[in-house]
């Protein structure tokens, strides 16, 4: 089957929504399915106001109609909103052809972390993008029911996985300092709260391992963490595994794969208990949810490895690509 994914994130931008498309893509080829990306690398593209590092295609809409038409895929899937999204999602609807979308992120609100925008504005123009879809797949059912109370319809299940071949628990020697180590890994942006998990009163070393737009900000105004910048691949394991808690302080997200990579590893998580978090996270056992970020910590603190290894390896990328290959749509809109 051809199937083509038209993204606005891609590499080499570092983040969930990359590496979920990315494993799920080279997981549809293992399957023997042709799979085509239309990503930003194949246009001209301008920095996203506020997130420099993001690229945004400049006017991608000739390019993305001539990628589909010379393609004729089986099955279109418009992975996010973005300019290309848009472009891909215009053609859909000129040609009268089936396609689905994805949910990745709590937009709306990262919007509104940096721009004093109304939550309902956002979800009334996204309810807009997606309402053309034949599934709109989202990664949890606490986020599912989220937008279903926003009126979004046609909502399906597509969860995560993690490599377990690259995420596995390593020696706990990439560190020299005094423990706990507690360790925020991911994207250093506004929208992730960083602040809540640097202002903890826990004793221990605080690390944070990750690139983003607020990283020089947070190491001007937090300078007693110590900050080792993006890592990738077996060291980006190296590293988590040397954790004893694996801090994930955002409010705002819909799943997370760093939860996922982090338990993986060994690793137990501290967390507020909200989206994302709720729907991986087995309180008490692999982690701990509490409004009271430190009481998290502290307790996660005495959880047993063992037990995050196990959990996470039940979600495999076999497992949730499966998904997403059901929910794909086929043909003319009927």
């Amino acid at each position: 089957m051809k199937i083509v994914i038209a993204t606005d994130a891609w590499e080499p931008q570092v983040n969930g929504v990359v590496r979920t498309l990315g494993k799920t893509a080279e997981t549809l080829r293992m399957f023997g399915h042709d799979v085509q990306v239309i990503h930003p690398g194949f246009f001209r593209t301008i920095p996203c106001p506020t997130y420099p590092s993001i690229r945004l295609a400049l006017f991608p809409g000739d390019g993305v109609a001539k990628s589909l038409e010379a393609w004729v895929p089986d099955a279109v899937h418009v992975a996010t909103e973005g300019p290309i999204g848009h472009a891909a999602r215009r053609w859909c609807l000129k040609h009268n052809r089936s396609f689905t979308t994805s949910f990745h992120t709590q937009f709306p609100e990262y919007i509104h972390a940096r721009a004093p925008i109304p939550l309902n504005w956002t979800y009334s123009y996204l309810r807009h993008f997606h309402g053309p879809a034949v599934r709109t797949m989202v990664p949890t059912q606490t986020q599912i029911d989220v937008l279903a109370n926003r009126q979004f319809g046609h909502l399906a299940l597509w969860s995560r996985g993690v490599d377990t071949n690259i995420f596995q628990p390593h020696e706990r020697s990439a560190f020299d300092l005094p423990g706990p180590i507690l360790m925020y890994m991911g994207r250093v942006a506004v929208e992730k709260n960083i602040e809540a998990f640097l202002k903890l009163k826990t004793p221990g070393t605080k690390v944070v391992v990750g690139d983003g737009p607020d990283l020089e900000k947070l190491k001007a105004q937090y300078p007693g963490a110590h900050y080792f910048g993006a890592k990738f691949g077996e060291e980006l394991a190296r590293y988590v595994s040397c954790a004893d808690v694996f801090v994930f302080p955002s409010r705002t997200d819909t799943f997370e794969v760093v939860l996922l990579e982090a338990m993986a590893c060994g690793v137990p998580v501290a967390a507020y208990p909200v989206t994302g978090p709720v729907d991986v996270i087995d309180n008490g056992r692999t982690g701990i949810l509490d409004e009271d970020l430190d009481v998290a910590v502290q307790s996660a603190l005495t959880l047993n490895r063992a037990d995050c290894i196990e959990t996470a390896q039940c979600f495999t990328w076999e497992r949730c690509t499966r998904q997403f290959e059901t929910h794909l749509a086929f043909g003319a809109v009927e």
